[in-house]
Parts: structure tokens; C-alpha cells; sequence
């Protein structure tokens, strides 16, 4: 009996060193193999995409890489480090605010800038290099905050679908998108413990590196509604009343920190306003900002475009139907086992955009800190699901490099 059992624990050895060997494996290593290989993938589209950019106005024809990860945004970002930000806003005969540097935020060009000058490396090579850093980092957050909620292996196939997404090239190019998705999971992260106090730094520097805070200071608002809704299930003492109550006034006033420093600078009050809202005016001209207008202005303005019959009321009744349909989502049973808080982040985040942005080519950029619902895509156990969703992922990144990064001379669609 002993030699039985002896012959059949080593049947199959290097299946079940196989097994052992990843067992074994610590998560971080897990992560950044999957990393590691969906840039090299992304890498490939971009190198190919460069090879076929003709000459355009950042870049002559086909340019290496680094030259190619540097146009549009990264542009903007180089000229903050080279020349900072201006005290006068540019203006056009008609007396409106162009676009400027002021709408960029200090936090990505800082980094880049400062790493740039102690390496002697050109600007876009250590913008690479911050962003994938940043990204790699963003990967391993996301996998920790997910395991709260997920099993490992879920938590894991829901990284793979961050690094393939659609979007992830502009986790390797000069934007600031990968820095301001790391300190976001890591507010998320000190969200989810409450530990308050622990997570202001992490959004103060998002607050400075993508136009965060506001939406974040809703989230932690609608969090601290929830905990005293079921604080009989779930206490919440004092204390923690204070620190979160707290913590929400200060993330608030970070949200509002740049445009007040851009008004101070400039002399103008709605300088930072005035100069985001001249990235729409091609499409719909000059305008005061009204909350929530610019999603049915945008839906009437596309819907023109493509020649349907969309426009006034019927534009106010399309928004309602999609946001019905994304509460219904957010209710879904996959995405409840997300958490609360990583819902509640997702929610106002869409709230936020709806009342500021005008929807154009970039809403799909601007839909990236929406990346906590890759949890919900990844519960489906089915191999067949999970090939199938990383194939539409690579096929998505080729779509969105062609139709938003790569440049085809006069070019409306924006990444």
C-alpha cells in the first residue's frame, strides 16, 4: 500500500511542479509577468503605428518611438517643463481664451521634468519611463484592492483586462493618465481600510495630476452618507465621523485648488474654466460652463453630424435612458461584489464628467478611471470568455491607436 501511494503521488511530476510552482508564486510576480507581457504587446501596435505616421505637427514621418509616445498631450506637458505656466492668457481677436498650458496639471510634467534633468534623458524618454512605472505600480494596486473583494484569481484576470484594455497605450506614453490612476488605488486602497488620514497625500498628488479631486470629494461625501446610513450594522464611531467628514472638506478644497492658483496667477477668476472649455468651442463655439448642458449639446451636436434626427428634448431623453442604464449596471450583481466604495468612486466619477465634459473623441480616455468595473468583466470563469474578452481588448487598443493617437494630418478625434 505504501509503494502504492508512493507511485501515485509522482504521477505527472512536472504538471504538479507545474501547479506547485505557481501556487507558490507571489502575487507581485504574478502581476507584473502579466504586465510585463501585455506591453509588449502594446508596444508592437504603437511600433507599427509609428512606422506608418506621416509627417505631422509634433513629428516628421515615421518616428521612433519616443517621438511617437510624445505628440498631443505630451506636447503640452514638454512646454510646461520648458517654459511653465504663463501669467497671461492667450486670447483671439474676438477676446476669448485659447487654448494653454493651464489646463494641463503640474503633477506629471514635475516628475518627468525633474527626472529628466538628473538622467540627461530627452523629455519623452522619461515620460516613457514615468508613465510605465506608474502603470506597473497601478497594476499591482489594482490587484490589491481587488482581493478584498474578489478571489485571487479573479482579482488577477481582472489586472490582465487593465493591462490589455483598449486604452492601455496611454499607459506608456507621455500622459499623465497612469500617474493619476496609482495614486487614485492607493486613495482606494486607504478608502477601503478607512484610514483616512493615510490616503490625503495620495490625493493631494492626483488632485495635482489629473482634474480628480472633485469627483473624489463626492465619492468620500456619498461614503460617509452610506456609513452613517448602516452604521447600525456597521459602526461608525465618532472619531471616524470626524476624520472622514473632514477628510472630504479637504479633498473638496484640493479639487478646486488648481483653478483657484490659475486665477490667482493670471488675474482672470475662471482661467482654468475658460481655458478647458476652449477645447470645445470647434464644435460648439463659445460658451459659459452649465452643469450637465454639454452631454445633450454634444448629443445634438454628433447626432447632426450623422445626419439623425436627435436634438432638444429628444437629447435630454437619450442622457436619461443611458444613465438608467448605467444605475442599472451599477446594481448588477457583479458589480455589487465590487464593494461600495469602489462603486461609489465609479458612479461619481461619471456624475463628474457628466455635469463638466463635453462628449468628444477623449470621453473615451476620460472613462478610464472607471477601470474598478474590469472586476465585474473578470468574474466569468469560462476559458473561452476570457480569450475571447484579451482578443477584444488587442483589437480595441489597434482601433483606438488608429481612430485618436495616430495622427492623419487634420485631426478632429483627439485621444
Amino acid at each position: 500500500m505504501a509503494e502504492t501511494l508512493e507511485v501515485s503521488s509522482h504521477a505527472h511530476p512536472s504538471a504538479m511542479s507545474l501547479r506547485v510552482r505557481y501556487r507558490l508564486t507571489p502575487w507581485w510576480v504574478k502581476v507584473l509577468v502579466v504586465f510585463a507581457v501585455s506591453r509588449v504587446v502594446t508596444t508592437i501596435i504603437l511600433l507599427v503605428f509609428a512606422a506608418l505616421q506621416t509627417a505631422n505637427f509634433w513629428t516628421g514621418a515615421h518616428p521612433d518611438y519616443f517621438s511617437f509616445a510624445g505628440i498631443w498631450d505630451g506636447d503640452w506637458y514638454h512646454r510646461v517643463v520648458l517654459y511653465g505656466y504663463s501669467s497671461a492668457l492667450p486670447h483671439d481677436s474676438a477676446g476669448h481664451v485659447m487654448q494653454n498650458e493651464w489646463a494641463f496639471l503640474p503633477g506629471y510634467p514635475i516628475v518627468v521634468g525633474t527626472i529628466s534633468t538628473i538622467t540627461s534623458l530627452p523629455f519623452n524618454v522619461a515620460g516613457v519611463f514615468v508613465s510605465v512605472a506608474f502603470a506597473a505600480g497601478s497594476a499591482l494596486m489594482f490587484y490589491r484592492v481587488l482581493v478584498p473583494q474578489l478571489s485571487s484569481s479573479t482579482a488577477l484576470f481582472a489586472v490582465v483586462l487593465f493591462c490589455f484594455a483598449p486604452l492601455s497605450p496611454i499607459l506608456q506614453v507621455v500622459y499623465a493618465e497612469s500617474m493619476q490612476v496609482f495614486f487614485l488605488l492607493c486613495a482606494l486602497f486607504f478608502l477601503q481600510r478607512r484610514r483616512y488620514w493615510a490616503m490625503l497625500p495620495f490625493v493631494a498628488i492626483m488632485s495635482f495630476t489629473r482634474p480628480t479631486g472633485l469627483a473624489f470629494a463626492l465619492a468620500l461625501g456619498l461614503h460617509v452618507i452610506y456609513r452613517w446610513v448602516v452604521r447600525r450594522t456597521d459602526p461608525f464611531p465618532l472619531r471616524e465621523q470626524l476624520r472622514a467628514i473632514a477628510a472630504t472638506l479637504i479633498t473638496a478644497v484640493l479639487g478646486y485648488a488648481w483653478p483657484a492658483i490659475a486665477g490667482v496667477v493670471t488675474g482672470v477668476p475662471d482661467a482654468y474654466t475658460a481655458t478647458e472649455l476652449s477645447w470645445r468651442a470647434p464644435y460648439v463655439g463659445w460658451g459659459p460652463l452649465v452643469p450637465f448642458a454639454s452631454w445633450v449639446d454634444g448629443i445634438t451636436w454628433w447626432s447632426a453630424w450623422i445626419h439623425l434626427p436627435i436634438a432638444g428634448t429628444f437629447s435630454v431623453v437619450v442622457l436619461i435612458i443611458a444613465v438608467l442604464l448605467f444605475a442599472v449596471v451599477m446594481f448588477s450583481p457583479p458589480v455589487r461584489r465590487l464593494g461600495i466604495d469602489l462603486r461609489l468612486w465609479v458612479a461619481s466619477w461619471v456624475i463628474y464628467l457628466l455635469a463638466v465634459f463635453f462628449p468628444q473623441s477623449s470621453v473615451f480616455r476620460l472613462l478610464l478611471p472607471t477601470f474598478p468595473l474590469l472586476g465585474a468583466l473578470a468574474q466569468p470563469r469560462s476559458i473561452g470568455y476570457r480569450v475571447g474578452i484579451v482578443l477584444l481588448c488587442i483589437a480595441g487598443q489597434i482601433g483606438w491607436v488608429y481612430f485618436a493617437f495616430w495622427s492623419n494630418g487634420y485631426d478632429w478625434t483627439p485621444p
